[in-house]
């Protein structure tokens, strides 16, 4: 785990940059589309469109200005925690720790997962606490374990710089307040898009996209695997939440959704995650507790981790071993793409 690289230097080039462009879009307002992103070109196969809230249209210089503070420590208490902190890019914006570190030498209670097409998602985090990017880019500021700031005192602090509180009057028409900077950071985050992969080439017609191993993968995947009834097209999850057995001591889970919901139903289940890019984000689970691909499968061969309130998908799996590793290889083949622009910018 580090801090974030971003020096102040850079930091007021981006900004510059950020109000140079918003600057040149107001000069041509009136003008249909102006500033937005081409959405078109950021649609993915097999994709619906992008969902993007009406009051937070997606525009490159909200992205840019949602990615320097992404990578800007100024978000914690100590100026030692950023966004990327947790979600490295390196590592598919997600953490190589099994609970990253936080300020003051402090841990997150969970695994900070992927943020790959969290725009696509329904509801936000492990246990579904937020209802939208917005809502959830800003829990982990204030979170104790995390960058344990407070909103109010986030906002003093990046309308106290210049670059970012011309930068925020240049692109919302409050300027700096807690409602902007949920909805830079959203912006960022929406950007950061995962597909065009192996099987999505091939279920669209490139016959020749995937690896005899990688094809017989994908029909134990479908078939024998059970793997699509919780991971579905086209983001490899269904978006709800299952009680897998991760995290269960002595057949007792996590509350995981229950803390949310109150429902007894709910108790150990946490959010399907994507399967996109699955090669960059080990280790696996909201526990980070799975090292390996290899061994999330052999977790499913032999049904989970019983408790009382087991998924009744949750059994075991009878593949061969020839089967697991084809399995493996389509698993792998998710993470054969190309990344959006905004994932190589502000590292």
């Amino acid at each position: 785990m580090r801090a974030s690289k971003t020096s102040g230097s850079l930091i007021a080039i981006s900004l510059s940059c950020i109000i140079i462009f918003s600057s040149l879009g107001r000069a041509q307002e009136g003008q249909a589309g102006e500033g937005a992103v081409n959405l078109d070109a950021r649609d993915l196969i097999g994709f619906p469109k992008l969902p993007v809230p009406t009051d937070n249209p997606l525009t490159e210089q909200a992205i840019l200005l949602g990615q320097t503070l992404f990578f800007d420590p100024i978000l914690s208490a100590d100026r030692k925690i950023s966004c990327a902190s947790c979600h490295q890019p390196e590592h598919g914006f997600a953490s190589p720790e099994a609970r990253p570190l936080g300020v003051y030498g402090r841990r997150a209670l969970r695994h900070a997962p992927t943020l790959y097409n969290r725009g696509y998602g329904d509801r936000q985090r492990w246990d579904g606490l937020a209802g939208s990017l917005e809502e959830q880019v800003l829990l982990p500021i204030e979170d104790p374990n995390e960058m344990d700031l407070k909103l109010a005192d986030a906002v003093q602090r990046i309308d106290d710089i210049p670059e970012y509180q011309a930068a925020f009057q240049a692109n919302y028409s409050e300027g700096v307040s807690e409602v902007s900077l949920a909805k830079a950071l959203a912006s960022y985050v929406r950007s950061l898009t995962y597909g065009d992969s192996p099987p999505d080439r091939f279920i669209y017609g490139e016959r020749t996209a995937m690896s005899k191993a990688e094809l017989a993968g994908m029909w134990i995947y479908e078939s024998k695997g059970r793997c699509w009834q919780c991971h579905s097209r086209p983001n490899f999850s269904d978006e709800k939440f299952h009680n897998t057995g991760v995290g269960v001591i002595d057949g007792k889970p996590e509350p995981g959704r229950q803390a949310v919901t109150g429902q007894d139903a709910d108790w150990g289940a946490f959010k399907v995650p994507t399967l996109r890019g699955l090669t960059e984000t080990a280790p696996y689970m909201h526990d980070g507790s799975i090292e390996t691909l290899a061994e999330v499968i052999e977790f499913y061969r032999r049904g989970g981790n019983a408790n009382s309130h087991l998924d009744p998908i949750m059994q075991a799996l009878e593949l061969s071993d020839a089967e697991a590793n084809n399995l493996l290889a389509f698993l792998r083949s998710l993470s054969k793409r190309k990344a959006m622009p905004a994932e190589s910018k502000g590292k």
